[in-house]
């Protein structure tokens, strides 16, 4: 059998290896003085049912080479899905066209060579799911039927989808850099609607993994989805009021996002952080403790190194709330006088301590209070920490959820709310880069009636 047929990749990876030298090789000729490619493949096959009736199968192939060039302290850059070597002597000329043009930058150029990763430890992150279109369609429509015969009132649905992907790619540099990579990621989903007289509701729930083994059950995704809808019929608001916040874990990772996004070098740079200068500083409440795990086995943000070739590194991130670093490629790193911290690309596996039981055990830490279950807009502002959100959920009272909530925004500041996280939960949701568990805020104000 071959390569092609036993992965559905079209390209070995000797051949993007042999795509990137080209590409590093016609550029030095060119006069390029410094030079980095990315050449990746992808392939996917996406089904999805609504209905119990069949309502979309999509097939992706995609490829790229993407040709960074420095001419001293120039850069230009171009891109092209055409491996022909016409194609990329086009490309390579289109970039050292563009860096002829642009202005110099001093913090400009490749990652440090001494700071290229050597060492590529096996990170199961490869695990090709060969489920033909039949196959799919037969989870996607156990999903949805389960998640219709939860209750008579789901009325609707938005369908089950069922997809798998895979990729891999070759990152290579003129310092001799040459990174290799391939992974998978698959996922089950599902949305309905339920209708109790005027009021519909919609809810949905997802599972996503590395390896198909890994993925929740068909039937228990759907029931969950249902489950979830009709929990929020009968929803109402609640008077205005300052309460405890329960963030259920899936809407927790967005403060851990806010986070990173606070110290990573973009915005440390231009000044657009509410976290400027909060290096050893105290930005979390003692109780948090932030771990960065690059080399989690089957991990969703998992690499060796990142999108320059910089050897990733496990680190403790925030330690009993105190920050011990920020997120820096080498272009932000030489604009701050820092140097790069591996995450050219994003943050890694990003790993949050529980300090307290499970779902049950945080319900009775709420006591009398909001427990969030769905945030809208994006009411949120970089620079001040200001943080507006509509939300959507359940009233708590003594640990027991009372009735269901909307129509309401939750407000306050970023700082604040970080420093006033009172229990981080071990119910924690594992399927994206922020491992994290429900968080309980000891109060935010709340716009109701």
């Amino acid at each position: 059998m071959s390569e092609k047929h036993k992965n559905g990749f079209s390209y070995s990876k000797e051949q993007l290896n042999s795509l990137t030298e080209s590409v590093l090789a016609i550029a030095r000729a060119g006069g390029a003085s410094a030079c980095e490619v990315d050449v990746s493949e992808a392939v996917g096959q996406s089904v999805t049912v609504r209905m119990a009736e069949v309502e979309t199968i999509e097939y992706n192939r995609d490829k790229g080479v993407g040709v960074t060039v420095y001419m001293g302290l120039r850069k230009g850059h171009a891109s092209t899905s055409d491996f022909s070597p016409a194609a990329l002597e086009q490309t390579v000329a289109a970039a050292i066209g563009i860096a002829r043009h642009t202005a110099e930058d001093d913090c400009a150029g490749l990652a440090d060579k001494d700071r290229l990763a050597t060492v590529f430890p096996e990170l199961d992150l490869y695990h090709p799911w060969p489920v033909d279109v039949e196959a799919a369609i037969g989870l996607a429509t156990e999903c949805e039927d389960a998640a219709r015969a939860v209750d008579g009132r789901i009325s609707n649905s938005e369908g089950a989808t069922v997809s798998a992907h895979t990729g891999h790619s070759v990152y290579g540099n003129s310092h001799g850099f040459l990174g290799y990579s391939a992974s998978s990621r698959h996922s089950m989903s599902c949305a309905v609607i339920a209708q109790a007289g005027d009021a519909m509701q919609r809810d949905y729930w997802y599972t996503l993994a590395r390896a198909p083994g890994d993925l929740d059950n068909a039937a228990a995704v759907g029931r969950n989805a249902g489950e979830r809808t009709v929990a929020r019929l009968g929803a109402r608001r609640i008077p205005t009021g300052t309460y405890p916040v329960l963030y259920d874990p899936t809407l927790a990772s967005g403060l851990i996002s806010h986070f990173v996004s606070a110290i990573s070098g973009g915005s440390l740079y231009r000044k657009s952080s509410f976290l400027l200068d909060s290096l050893g500083h105290q930005v979390f409440s003692s109780l948090v403790n932030i771990v960065e795990d690059p080399f989690l086995p089957r991990g969703i943000a998992s690499s060796a190194f990142d999108g320059e070739g910089v050897a990733t590194v496990k680190r403790d991130l925030v330690t009993n709330g105190v920050l011990n670093g920020y997120f820096l490629a080498s272009y932000s790193g030489r604009k701050l006088g820092m140097a790069s911290t591996g995450n050219a690309g994003g943050c890694h596996n990003l790993i949050v301590a529980p300090t307290a039981g499970g779902f049950d055990d945080m319900l009775k830490r709420l006591g009398t209070g909001l427990y969030v279950t769905e945030l809208l807009g994006q009411g949120i502002n970089t620079v001040t920490g200001d943080y507006s959100r509509g939300a959507a959920g359940f009233w708590v009272e003594n640990g027991v959820i009372v009735h269901p909530v909307e129509e309401i925004t939750i407000a306050g500041n970023l700082k604040n709310m970080y420093q006033s996280i009172v229990a981080i939960g071990s119910d924690v949701d594992r399927r994206g880069s922020k491992h994290v568990g429900s968080i309980l805020i000891d109060k935010m104000m709340v716009a109701g009636e």
